[in-house]
């Protein structure tokens, strides 16, 4: 068995992360902010700061946790992921993140690993929760119980079937996007080295990492129906069904299917494939 499974339910150490308005706008542009979005991209306007950043202050503290499984890194691919926020994180500052292995699952030839987290601000006020579906490929079969089925997340918001979507937002990532987004902590070789890529199943190259395709989702959420203020988003989701390469347009639609509630999916252009599904995302209106 390739799996502690006493570490499900244990809450790590507070790992302390902290950043300057630099590190919010290097992140912004990592998942694509243009000069439109100035608000995100200049401290003479706070910078306001996107709330996917939930994910930066939970890198490591997810990392730490993660090797304690006994799972095999090599075989990671993420899965899905979840940020709800309490309030918008400040331009800069020092927070404190604990993470807790919510489950361990067993799929037969795969495994999965829920993975909670919880962001404080320096008052020790909550900031930001997320939650990790990471998927241990070849570790399954171990005699563990499947993962909870959830229909629409914790929101039921599902996709309208033979409805045109209210919203379409079209953009072209670069073709250094993935060297530009891993300096925002994850540092993995499959988004920046072409033999590593090809030696782990990707002859064509580095992948742009699956948390850069999200960010350009809540961007394009916020263009298309809060006026441009990502801050209005409290919640968003997303599963991570196929790759992307740098390069790659992303296509993001919507269905707004009750105040302040909208379905998602997210396709590459040039290949007419959903990278991105079950995806879903609230807002206060």
């Amino acid at each position: 068995m390739p799996f502690d499974l006493s570490i499900v339910g244990k809450t790590s150490e507070p790992a302390r992360h902290s950043y300057t308005w630099k590190d919010t706008v290097l992140y912004a542009l990592g998942v694509g902010a243009k000069l439109p979005e100035l608000d995100y991209l200049y401290e003479g306007r706070g910078p306001k700061v996107l709330p996917s950043f939930a994910v930066v202050p939970s890198f490591q503290p997810l990392f730490d946790i993660l090797a304690k499984t006994g799972g095999d890194f090599a075989s990671v691919v993420h899965g899905a992921q979840k940020v709800r926020l309490h309030k918008p994180f400040a331009p800069q500052g020092t927070l404190s993140t604990t993470a807790r292995v919510k489950g361990l699952y067993d799929l037969r030839k795969f495994a999965i690993a829920h993975v909670e987290t919880e962001t404080k601000d320096e008052k020790g006020e909550p900031v930001a929760d997320t939650m990790w579906t990471i998927i241990f490929r070849g570790d399954g079969g171990f005699g563990g119980a499947p993962p909870p089925r959830e229909r629409g997340g914790e929101h039921g918001i599902e996709l309208p079937k033979d409805k045109p979507a209210d919203f379409r937002v079209e953009e072209t990532t670069s073709k250094e996007q993935a060297l530009l987004y891993r300096l925002s902590g994850d540092l993995n070789p499959l988004h920046a080295d072409p033999v590593f890529a090809a030696n782990v199943g990707f002859p064509q190259g580095p992948i742009l990492h699956g948390l850069c395709t999200y960010g350009y989702m809540v961007r394009h959420v916020a263009q298309a129906v809060c006026g441009g203020d990502a801050q209005k988003l409290t919640g968003f989701e997303a599963s991570f069904k196929k790759p992307v390469w740098p390069g790659d347009t992303l296509v993001t639609e919507g269905w707004v299917v009750a105040p302040g509630k909208i379905a998602l999916t997210v396709s590459v252009k040039e290949r007419a494939e959903v990278v991105i599904g079950g995806a879903w995302a609230v807002f206060a209106a």
